[in-house]
């Protein structure tokens, strides 16, 4: 058995798979960093009280949601965790109703009634952000189930973390989407720790791709620190889906660099270890190897990051703005009757 804090190499993609090229590089660095940007800006904002509630920040998991996102479909559906920020930027919905719901204003793409953990948005078929662990399972299935009965090529992706894999819902999820062979693609990001607890000291197996095959069901890790493999694995996953294959299943072996939660003192892991993992950031790493292909410069990179800079400041500015919702509307679709627009 693994201890939970190893750091396990999976050999890298070959980048010719994926023909990856300067556009390509520009891409994945640009939604990496916004990613980045966003989240420290977040961090800012809710140390200054402008952002309430909690706060799940994505900061070192960028490659995830950058590979894994880039390879659905704009009609596909996505199901994510409350650490869905990145999720929903590279989604496509906008980093100032993103920001706004953050802020708890009605401009916000939930109404500011969902903040930092219940971002959604139903014109990029993005069903959440979900407080709940592992509660974002069932909804998938529940998605890809009615995508096979409508008889569509849609594939539904559901993004969750390693300590998911410990509830009952996970199981009952893998074993019906293998049994109804459901258009559904489990992303799990396994960042070694939910919430606080090494994953040595909650699974007696630490291999997680071989829970998921016990259900019949193709499922591989993947480098979660490296954009390149993350894309790669994401389309062989989802094109296998798309393909009527049935239910496929990645592990993104990844980590977060901040604490699991804004509250969370990190006792339960070193600063060595942390610094270790800091060595293969994602977006360091791949900014390293596209400069070595030739693929940017240091110009384009200081481009982008002045035009993340000014996106952001333009949609917190946008979310000070913004309203709050009037006191009349409590109420307001808490009951069936009440949910009219």
């Amino acid at each position: 058995m693994r201890e939970a804090t190893e750091i396990r190499m999976v050999p890298q993609a070959d980048a010719q798979r994926l023909k990856l090229d300067r556009d390509h590089a520009l891409t994945l660095l640009r939604e990496m960093l916004r990613i980045r940007r966003f989240e420290e800006k977040s961090a800012e904002l809710y140390s200054a009280a402008k952002i309430r509630g909690f706060l799940h920040l994505y900061i070192g998991e960028e490659a995830v949601a950058v590979g894994g996102v880039r390879a659905l479909n704009p009609d596909d559906a996505m199901v994510a965790t409350y650490r869905e920020h990145g999720h929903a930027l590279v989604r496509g919905i906008s980093t100032a109703s993103i920001m706004a719901e953050m802020f708890g204003k009605q401009e916000g793409c939930s109404r500011g009634r969902g903040g930092s953990m219940h971002i959604f948005d139903t014109a990029t078929r993005f069903y959440g952000g979900n407080a709940i662990v592992g509660g974002g399972l069932p909804i998938a299935v529940g998605l890809a189930l009615a995508e096979k009965m409508q008889g569509t090529s849609r594939v539904t992706a559901c993004f969750f973390g390693e300590g998911a894999v410990a509830e009952g819902e996970f199981h009952e999820c893998m074993n019906l989407a293998a049994l109804w062979k459901l258009p559904v693609v489990f992303f799990c990001e396994n960042n070694l720790y939910a919430m606080g607890t090494a994953l040595s000291r909650s699974e007696s197996e630490t291999d997680l791709t071989l829970k998921a095959a016990s259900y019949e069901m193709p499922a591989w890790p993947v480098d979660g620190m490296d954009v390149i493999a993350c894309e790669e694995a994401a389309r062989r996953a989802v094109l296998s889906v798309r393909s009527g294959e049935g239910p496929c299943f990645v592990e993104f072996r990844t980590y977060r660099f901040r604490a699991h939660s804004m509250y969370d003192p990190q006792l339960y892991r070193t600063k060595q270890e942390v610094e270790e993992w800091k060595k293969r950031d994602p977006i360091a790493t791949f900014q390293a190897r596209a400069r070595e292909a030739g693929l940017i410069s240091a110009e384009d990179v200081d481009a982008i990051d002045h035009e993340i800079s000014t996106e952001i400041s333009r949609a917190v500015e946008f979310a000070e703005a913004g309203a709050w919702e009037p006191e009349q509307d409590l109420t307001r679709f808490v009951y069936s009757e009440k949910a009219h627009l």
